[in-house]
């Protein structure tokens, strides 16, 4: 069988199992990631997985090309990709993994993994397939042991989180691996829960765990409503991004969600630095700037925010994805069922209803994510040609990650993903002949370099 080059991507591995991701390979990637874990000076590694059907087997292939390299694996079985990042530093051990396909369909899997303390991205998950290509491996006898933190975690949550008044919260775990943690914890802070498919099913066969597609989150939306709750949160299948809806059945994407947790961090750290992605409202930095902080923004992709975090030392930083990294008062990782937590926080110490909060919020005229599809590999060349024939001479132009360009009124993006062979687009301004006349001018653009290129507005 041919190479699986096609897996190694730019945040995580991620291929099709028994397909692009068989057992033979994932124990070739376990004997490279543990090499690394050697040469960085390491001698042990946490494993978890998701709810994924396939997550047992990979466990083991994994576990059994770890333990060739010479390094201690310790497993804690079914935990959300979160929970594997405090285990390593939980644990004092600088190096993990988690078994996830995230919001991939079922029949996929893949890991995102940690070298002691630095987040595997680019250039370092190439590293991993050189090595198995060369066959550059340390080898020794690794020892294995099975252990569980998720209780420590959900009461290090309920240590930290302090709400001054009951809220009523739907959750939607769309049977993903965050239903392990997600109802203990809200119900350890004090919420009243209701819970929508917190048993955790790889089949997933209820909706995608996919909180930043809206189609996903109307299942929540009604359950809201029925129960007349003051908030609804969802979950993807790891565990690591947050959705969030409101009693009117409005949803907070991410972006307006960072303007909340922004006020919160600045009101204790005036000053501090907070992380955005290129996907986010130009609403958000004036925000942050308006409560004292410094707003940068940086590439999508949680190991490119993590590193930029790492690098920076912000407070906090958010990705219009969904994943929220918290640094102060937390690790800095990216945890959906964390940041959902600090946000019942935030709402129950107001004296406004969370509706009142939500309402208060600015806004703006957008788009969701838009993707133009392509064949595998096809969408970087594409990028690379728009950006060649990008003139936008009334906008600030900026290609940090793809093409984004702001004007007085709004902006437009246009970036390759780093998991899929498709390009987003997302469109905001401050009114819908303005948002028009951008999308125009991006349209304009696309055509310049496929005339029959299908726009997806």
């Amino acid at each position: 069988m041919s190479f699986p080059h096609e897996i190694f991507k730019a945040y995580d591995i991620r291929g099709i199992v028994d397909s692009s991701l068989s057992l033979d390979i994932v124990k070739r990637i376990g004997h490279a990631l543990g090499s690394e874990v050697i040469a960085a000076g390491g001698s042990s590694i946490v494993v978890g997985r998701d709810g994924r059907l396939s997550g047992p087997a990979m466990t083991k292939a994994l576990s059994a090309g770890l333990q060739a390299s010479g390094v201690n694996v310790i497993d804690i079985g079914v935990a959300p990709s979160p929970v594997v990042y405090y285990s390593s530093y939980a644990k004092d051990i600088g190096s993990c993994v988690a078994i996830t396909g995230s919001h991939n369909p079922p029949n996929y899997n893949g890991f995102k993994m940690v070298v002691e303390g630095t987040t595997l991205s680019a250039e370092r998950i190439q590293d991993i397939k050189q090595r198995i290509l060369k066959r550059d491996y340390e080898n020794g006898d690794g020892s294995y042991t099975i252990e569980s933190v998720i209780d420590q975690y959900i009461k290090e949550i309920i240590g930290d989180v302090k709400p001054k008044r009951r809220l009523k919260i739907v959750i939607d775990c769309g049977n993903g691996v965050a239903g392990a943690t997600a109802p203990q914890v809200y119900r350890g802070i004090g919420c009243d829960v209701i819970g929508l498919f917190t048993e955790i099913d790889g089949n997933f066969p209820n909706h995608h765990p996919d909180p930043s597609q809206a189609e996903n989150l109307e299942d929540l939306i009604s359950a809201v409503a029925e129960h007349d709750a003051d908030i609804g949160l969802a979950f993807d299948g790891d565990g690591d991004r947050l959705g969030i809806v409101t009693p009117k059945g409005e949803v907070i994407w991410p972006d307006r969600q960072m303007i909340l947790f922004a006020r919160d961090v600045l009101s204790r750290n005036p000053g501090a630095e907070i992380i955005y992605d290129v996907k986010c409202s130009r609403l958000l930095p004036k925000e942050i700037e308006a409560a004292g902080g410094k707003a940068t923004m940086w590439r999508t992709g949680h190991s490119f925010i993590k590193s930029k975090l790492k690098e920076t030392d912000a407070a906090l930083a958010g990705e219009m994805s969904g994943h929220i990294f918290m640094k102060e008062r937390w690790y800095g990782f990216d945890d959906g069922v964390y940041a959902g937590a600090r946000l019942i926080e935030i709402l129950a110490n107001q004296d406004k209803s969370p509706q009142e909060v939500f309402d208060a919020l600015p806004n703006s005229v957008n788009t969701p994510e838009l993707r133009m599809e392509f064949n595998e590999g096809e969408h970087y060349t594409f990028m690379d040609k728009l950006v060649t024939a990008s003139d936008f001479p009334d906008g600030s132009i900026n290609t940090i990650d793809g093409l984004r360009v702001d004007f007085a009124d709004g902006f437009g993006l246009i970036r390759p993903s780093n998991t899929t062979p498709i390009l987003v687009l997302r469109f905001e301004a401050d009114d819908e002949a303005a948002l028009e006349r951008i999308q125009s001018d991006f349209g304009r653009l696309v055509h310049s370099v496929d005339a029959n290129q299908e726009l997806p507005f």
